[in-house]
């Protein structure tokens, strides 16, 4: 059976460069002290990841390209798989400390995917020893993922898939979805007849969706010009500039319960509103640290998970995206950081789509009706480093996780950041994955624009620290109620066990956390 990429899917093909990777990372570390004989080898990861690779077909599946792009690609078997091809490991460098590890970790995120294979691969860092808060032994797994595969829900539910429940290897998801085919390669006829049925068929498709559209662009067009065109209401500032090919990571994590206490400083607050408040504060202190804080509100773009919101919407066990978005100021002008969450929260009740330009969800509607060829060359021109719009000034994306413990080959997960691909005109990404009680802030930044990282995660914990020790003024009762909080993803459902397992005490890395490694006592190799 033929499978054909959507457009959606295959623009993170079109727009990728050597300075722009597309693919979405995962950062995990486990205590292998919880496994049988309290180690873990190399190979037992490889056995135990082997077992799994049937769990989702972007395992087996690799990529199949038209010349010029003629029309999107095509999904197809890899008659060669190999898993450890897609597998390696090394030892963190002298010190091993957590520096060192963002180093690697930002190094590893920076290098181009092996596009001939299955879009996926896994690399092991162990001699993690001296990072405080972290268990002796303990071992990370960067699982790399090329975004034309996934998105954010997809993704976490291939890694959940791939995850125990338990130490004994009890399956976090008990029913695996069914098997499904992997795709074969079109022949030239094919190809051919698909291509050009597509190009004929395209406009009257396009005209079609256009119309039903039509309305809402009108308005949103209108507003746009009356306000001074699309880059009105978003700042300039370091992080809208040309990116080059060296990322950088930080990160730092909060408990849950916290934010929890925060929400109820505000009524109709919601998780992720606290976020976006936090990453309000913490860049508000870093530009004016370096006197760059500008009088307007930086701009944020935060996805919106389309999957099971719409007919046909599909589930998180199918790969590929379906995901919309939407910009939010998160009022890096305001001090006071209750004020700031209020207003953020104002915001986001009343924002919807539709109210913040023009939707991506209608220009997803549009684009697949755009043959291949065309939106390959529009998306490269758009994405470019001449022509790429100030649209917005950050990216802020929360995929909430499992919150029971997790283990592979009988290591503990105790820790996890996300990591996802920055843009000309947009160098800073903060994704907040959620885990057993506790949120990650992980920053994606590129060198040029943040060297001082670091300093950038400070103002994260800083920013925080403050919503938790601000005391709430009496508020006036507002006309609007707040509505359901709409997460960005959707959180993968985990199988339950009967006793709530203990949660691991993890810190920041700045405040140190709990993490894991690969080695351990009498490890074997």
């Amino acid at each position: 059976m033929l499978k054909q990429l959507s457009a959606q899917d295959a623009q993170f093909l079109y727009t990728q460069t050597a300075n722009n990777l597309t693919h979405i990372m995962g950062v995990y570390i486990y205590d292998p002290s919880t496994a049988p004989g309290g180690f873990v080898r190399f190979k037992d990861i490889i056995r135990h990841v082997a077992g799994r690779v049937d769990t989702s077909p972007l395992f087996k599946r690799r990529l199949h390209r038209l010349p010029f792009d003629l029309d999107h690609p095509y999904w197809v078997e890899d008659e060669h798989f190999d898993i450890e091809a897609h597998m390696s490991h090394a030892r963190l460098p002298e010190p091993g400390d957590w520096r060192q590890f963002c180093i690697a970790v930002a190094r590893y995120f920076s290098k181009p995917m092996d596009m001939n294979r299955p879009l996926w691969d896994i690399y092991i860092i162990e001699g993690l020893d001296r990072i405080p808060g972290i268990p002796k032994g303990s071992f990370a797994m960067l699982h790399r993922v090329h975004h034309a595969a996934v998105d954010g829900a997809s993704g976490a539910h291939a890694f959940i898939a791939m995850s125990d429940i338990d130490a004994k290897g009890a399956p976090a998801i008990a029913e695996p979805p069914p098997l499904e085919e992997l795709g074969r390669a079109p022949s030239s006829a094919e190809t051919v007849t698909r291509a050009w049925s597509a190009s004929l068929q395209s406009p009257v498709k396009f005209m079609n969706a256009l119309m039903k559209v039509s309305p809402a662009i009108v308005a949103s067009a209108r507003k746009s010009m009356a306000e001074g065109g699309m880059t009105a209401g978003v700042p300039e500032t370091r992080f809208n500039a040309p990116v080059g090919p060296h990322k950088m990571f930080e990160g730092t994590t909060v408990a849950l319960a916290d934010v929890a206490e925060i929400r109820k400083k505000v009524p109709g607050a919601t998780v992720n509103d606290v976020v976006l408040t936090t990453v309000g504060g913490a860049l508000r202190k870093y530009l004016a640290k370096h006197k760059e804080l500008p009088k307007e509100s930086l701009v944020a773009v935060a996805p919106i998970n389309l999957r099971g919101k719409e007919k046909g919407a599909g589930k998180a066990s199918t790969p590929g995206n379906q995901v919309s978005a939407m910009s939010v100021p998160i009022r890096t002008d305001i001090a006071d950081p209750l004020e700031r969450l209020a207003a953020v929260r104002d915001y986001t009740v009343e924002a919807k789509e539709a109210k913040a330009g023009v939707s991506a969800r209608i220009m997803t509607d549009l684009s697949q009706h755009i043959p291949g060829a065309t939106m390959a060359a529009v998306a490269r021109i758009l994405t470019s480093e001449r022509f790429a719009v100030r649209g917005t000034n950050l990216f802020i994306s929360n995929v909430p996780g499992a919150q029971v413990p997790l283990y592979l080959a009988g290591a503990q997960l105790v820790q996890q950041y996300g990591m996802a691909p920055l843009a000309n005109n947009m160098g800073l990404f903060i994704a907040t994955p959620s885990y057993n009680g506790r949120i990650a802030f992980s920053i994606i930044g590129e060198r040029a624009i943040m060297p001082d990282i670091a300093f950038f995660r400070e103002c994260i914990d800083q920013s925080f620290a403050d919503l938790m020790a601000a005391t709430p003024k009496p508020e006036k009762p507002k006309t609007v109620t707040a509505k359901p909080e709409a997460a960005p993803e959707t959180a993968p459902k985990v199988r339950a066990k009967a006793k709530a397992a203990p949660k691991p005490a993890t810190k920041n890395p700045a405040k140190p956390v709990a993490k894991g490694n690969v080695t351990g006592k009498n490890r074997k190799k």
